[in-house]
């Protein structure tokens, strides 16, 4: 346990490395590279280029000192950043040298009002909290490991069917080399993808949610191919899935992880997605269908227009056969052909009236959601302004800052 002395320390310099953090986020990862520059395979490198990566390191660790008297406060951030961890392997023997690059990039940036006193403090928080992710992250791995068909590390799965979706779009069918059985998993989980693309220097680590219910005897993936628009650039993995992959090529995954899941209750659902957010939610809305034919489930997507409209079809035929199923859809830029066969909702975004009006029950209803964050940080919004319980509200993110006021 830690001592008063340094609890106090680390609680009342938390607000200066939030200050702070941008730059502190920035020399951390700088140092660390040079350091190790082997864990280049286990951070998404477009993240870096894009300075995501560093925003979500500063995030956490003022988070971590703020609560340290309380980690359960951050119980949800823990398990969100522990699974990726996993996913991603982790381990405890890299927890050492993160933690001193850490300590060397908040004296770097703030001279000399980081006082050894302070440092000595924020280094015995590193290792009080490290423990608790190893701890955690130990039982995760040994779950995966001991599942049925599960497995340790990564596993070479061979792409079966190679589906286009939309123009930007494409669905990846993987079974296991090997022949074997695979790991089930929770509706909204995602597996790993451990990359080599030809080219680049190091791997390329992408989460990317199942979006299939489980029990299919494979994995099925759904990719958006993402262009760069200005500055950013483009997307290195899902353009070398889109353009270089052949079915029967190979690729790495770890099981599946993630705790953005589908509750078990039969309350009524409401499952809300933006773009290539639709992916977990469909393996939802499957699984749903599949499984609890009593279950009411309100699906709301929001897309630009039907060309970049992925499983609309599928979706629509769900609608049709199954009573307790309702659909919705909202188009931001919908073309002619769109506003000719009036095949949406709304034009526009989806807004709380709108959102009012879908649902009926909504002091019973789950809320599910995911897509870009701005349109996350909207519904989060949205359904915190109509006094939706917050045990009520769950969501996806796999941009590492995007954690919704976790307090």
């Amino acid at each position: 346990m830690l001592d008063e002395k340094t609890i106090q320390l680390v609680q009342s310099t938390a607000p200066v490395l939030k200050e702070h953090s941008a730059e502190i986020g920035k020399r951390f990862y700088s140092l660390l590279f040079s350091k190790a520059p082997d864990l280049y395979n286990l951070f998404n490198q477009t993240n870096q280029k894009r300075g995501i990566q560093q925003e979500a390191l500063a995030y956490s660790v003022y988070a971590a000192g703020e609560h340290i008297t309380n980690l359960d406060a951050l119980a949800p951030v823990i398990r969100r950043i522990t699974e990726k961890h996993r996913a991603i392997g982790v381990v405890a023997e890299q927890y050492p040298v993160v933690g001193e690059t850490l300590l060397e990039a908040v004296k770097d940036v703030l001279g000399d009002s980081a006082t050894d006193e302070i440092l000595e403090a924020w280094g015995k928080a590193y290792g009080y909290i490290a423990d608790a992710f190893i701890s955690i992250e130990k039982e995760l791995y040994e779950e995966a490991k001991n599942a049925p068909g599960g497995w340790e590390g990564f596993r070479s799965f061979t792409v079966e069917k190679k589906q286009k979706e939309t123009n930007s779009v494409t669905s990846y069918y993987l079974k296991p080399t090997d022949g074997g059985p695979i790991a089930s998993y929770e509706p909204g989980q995602y597996i790993t993808l451990w990359a080599e693309v030809p080219g680049e220097q190091y791997k390329h680590i992408r989460h990317y949610s199942l979006s299939e219910a489980p029990g299919k005897g494979y994995y099925r993936v759904s990719v958006k191919r993402e262009e760069g628009r200005g500055a950013a650039p483009n997307g290195i993995v899902s353009n070398y899935l889109a353009s270089d992959l052949n079915v029967g090529d190979k690729l790495d995954f770890s099981a599946p992880a993630g705790d953005f899941t589908l509750d078990k209750s039969n309350a009524p659902v409401v499952l809300i997605s933006g773009g290539i957010g639709v992916t977990p939610l469909i393996s939802m809305l499957n699984a749903i269908v599949e499984n609890g034919p009593d279950r009411q489930v309100t699906f709301i997507h929001a897309a630009a227009n039907s060309n970049e409209h992925a499983f609309r079809e599928h979706v629509k035929q769900l609608d049709a056969a199954n009573n307790h199923v309702k659909s919705l859809i909202v188009y931001d830029s919908p073309t002619e052909a769109d506003r000719h066969a009036q095949n949406y909702d709304k034009e526009g975004r989806i807004d709380l009236a709108f959102l009012q009006g879908a649902v009926s029950a909504k002091e019973e209803a789950q809320f599910y959601f995911c897509g870009p964050i701005p349109f996350m940080e909207t519904v989060n919004n949205m359904l915190t302004e109509w006094r939706v319980p917050k045990d009520h509200i769950h969501y996806e993110a796999f941009n590492p800052i995007a954690i919704l006021d976790e307090e």
